[in-house]
């Protein structure tokens, strides 16, 4: 990697700062900020071995660098933020919305605001409220509203002919509008009424509820039932909109409540908008992560492009999953942007954290479905197949992909599985879990040799079966019997392992020893992504942004996810099956209908001593000797854990 536009350490300062990278075409292509420019920018220039690969990838495309000093921490937060903004750099990371959220707007900037739902950017002039997750849930809460608050909400065409005609639209002859367009209230009198509403759905509710409560019971001492009966109606009204919108935060806090959901090649985030205690809101994002950074890096990127451009939006209180690296100076830009004290917290303990819990699993199905979209994608599909054909020298392209990974815990209930993708998309039918039995302790490396060999041995045994009985047309492929395909008569255009090298040299040396030299081999480790070949001393390094390695990575976590659901199945089994040894009268038969009946030692765990009873084979006395051994397992299970935490 060429480094020839390093500067000399002694020309860079020490003080805080702003930098930039720029390409052979004067493009930047990323921007930084550090508290010491020295320090930071010399970390950029050491052995390429010791860099993350995206950012060696930036360093060597990058042909300068410039920096630009400032007084303090909170001015390279804004500069920083100007120029992400301006040169849109390539290296950084940029959230995009996961898709388009409809707010509600206020048009105030206008002589007669209007109220309505609509997407997009935001315009000058315009209060908005929201994101929501639904338009016609917003509109809903608007039409419930207006008959609180009759503002107005038609179009300038419909205005402008009202005032026209002398006459109002429909929604003023039914209440739901105070009709300024006829000069039924004044311009000050209407914008009473639209601050009342923002007031509202700002989540400022409480003075309202009371003061139309005081108005109603005044009009019913009145004698004005009429008034009075009007104004119970508008309670209701205003009580349906806020049931609504549940209470998430007893203290009636004005939080951001935000969420990430990551992996090694994109991150996902979620924000939940909290006002008055109510959820007003909800938005997500999904971003390419372009550097090594770690969460607290991801939580300062978002955060500055989240804020920085829209000071109306910072609320007192952001809670975080982690902090950023310099919390202090962030606290400090959003107090200056907000005129008022924001604090951000990582929540510990109660409604806040339960609350947080959530956004994280909105913003982990978020991940997956924005994964599932792009893998499900014909013209993707065909592409990532393409581009790991070319990547890994292959002749043709892998319609045919199947990973290997091996799981166990601390070497005992050795598992691994086998996972099947054809033309890209997961083949779950296909899907094949082995349980080691030749390897004792934790060489993955050994156990991925037994299952290469395993399956592979199977491949070829069904292809000499099907060749005696074929004869001279080929392989039988098909089960003449029964009619489906063979379990392991398919040979793949690619076998992925979990692992780097030493896995992919163990697999190579299985097919060697079985004389199967037609199959291709990688491996894909997961620290790095990077994919390794046989006998290959580096890796095959696929681009940050390529689709082949989506795709691989996809089909090495769901090998992954299938071989730990293997793990804990056999691992419930065997912990039932210790429990029970000691039970008199129950013999490996009934152990075995015991397990198939309950599913899971959690089940049997929870199961009374008649429902155990109601087993067929299982008699009150033997069951009340199981419930008693489940009992007194799940007794030395706490006593041991209290005596290692002690300890």
């Amino acid at each position: 990697m060429s480094q020839s536009y390093r500067p000399k350490p002694g020309e860079i300062p020490t003080e805080p700062g702003v930098y930039r990278f720029r390409d052979q075409q004067r493009r930047v292509i990323y921007v930084g900020k550090a508290k010491n420019l020295r320090a930071r920018l010399s970390s950029y220039f050491q052995d390429v071995g010791n860099l993350h690969q995206r950012t060696a990838t930036m360093v060597a495309t990058a042909a300068s660098v410039e920096w630009t000093v400032v007084k303090t921490e909170v001015e390279a937060l804004q500069l920083e933020y100007s120029w992400i903004k301006e040169y849109d750099p390539r290296f950084n990371v940029k959230y995009r919305d996961d898709k388009s959220y409809p707010w509600l707007a206020v048009t105030v900037g206008e002589e007669f605001p209007r109220v309505m739902v609509g997407r997009g950017a935001k315009r000058r002039g315009t209060r908005y409220f929201g994101p929501y997750s639904h338009a016609w849930a917003i509109r809903e809460t608007v039409d419930i509203l207006l008959r609180v608050f009759p503002m107005r909400s038609c179009s300038n065409g419909v205005f402008k002919r009202s005032q026209q005609i002398g006459r109002p639209c429909l929604l003023g002859y039914i209440d739901k509008c105070a009709a300024p367009c006829v000069g039924n209230v004044s311009a000050e009198e209407h914008r009473a009424i639209v601050d009342d509403f923002c007031e509202f759905m700002a989540g400022r509710t409480a003075a309202f509820t009371k003061r139309i409560e005081k108005e109603m019971y005044a009009a019913s001492d009145d004698l004005d039932f009429e008034r009075a009966a009007r104004l119970r109606d508008d309670l209701g009204a205003m009580q349906k909109a806020l049931e609504k919108q549940a209470v998430v935060l007893g203290d009636g806090a004005d939080a951001d409540v935000i969420a990430l959901a990551e992996d090694p090649l994109e991150v996902a985030v979620q924000v939940f908008y909290v006002r008055g205690g109510r959820i007003r809101g909800q938005r997500g994002w999904v971003a390419d992560r372009t550097d090594d950074g770690g969460t607290p890096e991801l939580v300062d990127d978002f955060l500055l492009q989240l804020y920085a451009g829209e000071p109306d939006s910072v609320p007192r209180e952001i809670l975080v999953p982690e902090l950023p690296p310099d919390v202090a100076t962030f606290e400090q830009l959003l107090s200056d942007l907000k005129g008022s004290k924001v604090a951000i917290r990582v929540p510990q303990r109660g409604d806040k954290k339960l609350l947080q819990e959530n956004v994280a699993r909105n913003a982990v199905e978020a991940l997956a479905l924005h994964k599932t979209k792009r893998a499900s994608d014909l013209t993707t599909r065909n592409q990532a197949l393409a581009e790991i054909a070319d990547a890994l020298g292959l002749d043709e392209a892998p319609l045919r992909i199947e990973c290997y990974d091996v799981s166990h815990i601390q070497g005992t209930e050795i598992v691994a599985s086998m996972v099947v993708f054809e033309d890209g998309l997961a083949r779950k039918g296909e899907y094949r879990r082995f349980v080691i039995r030749d390897q004792e302790g934790s060489d993955d490396v050994a156990a991925m040799h037994e299952v290469i060999t395993r399956r592979f041995r199977r491949l070829l045994d069904e292809q000499a079966r099907s060749e005696e009985r074929m004869g001279d047309d080929g392989p039988m492929l098909v089960d003449p019997d029964t009619g489906r395909p063979r379990k392991f008569a398919y040979a793949p255009g690619l076998v992925v392992v979990d692992g780097g090298a030493p896995q992919v040299a163990a697999a190579q040396r299985a097919l060697d020893e079985l004389g199967i030299d037609d199959i291709p081999i990688c491996g894909l480790a997961k620290r790095l992504e990077e994919v390794w070949l046989p006998g290959e001393p580096d890796p095959v390094i696929l681009r940050r942004s390529s689709e082949g390695l989506y795709l691989l990575q996809r089909v090495r976590d769901e090998a992954h996810r299938f071989a730990i659901a293997h793990h804990r199945g056999r691992r419930s089994k065997s912990m039932v099956e210790s429990l029970l040894d000691d039970v008199p009268g129950l013999g490996e038969v009934r152990r075995k209908t015991l397990l198939r009946h309950f599913g899971s030692l959690k089940k049997l765990r929870e199961a009374e001593v008649e429902e155990i009873a109601a087993v067929p084979g299982i008699g009150p006395r033997t069951a009340t000797a199981i419930k008693d051994a489940v009992t007194a397992g799940d007794a030395t299970a706490r006593t041991r854990t209290g005596k290692t935490t002690s300890s």
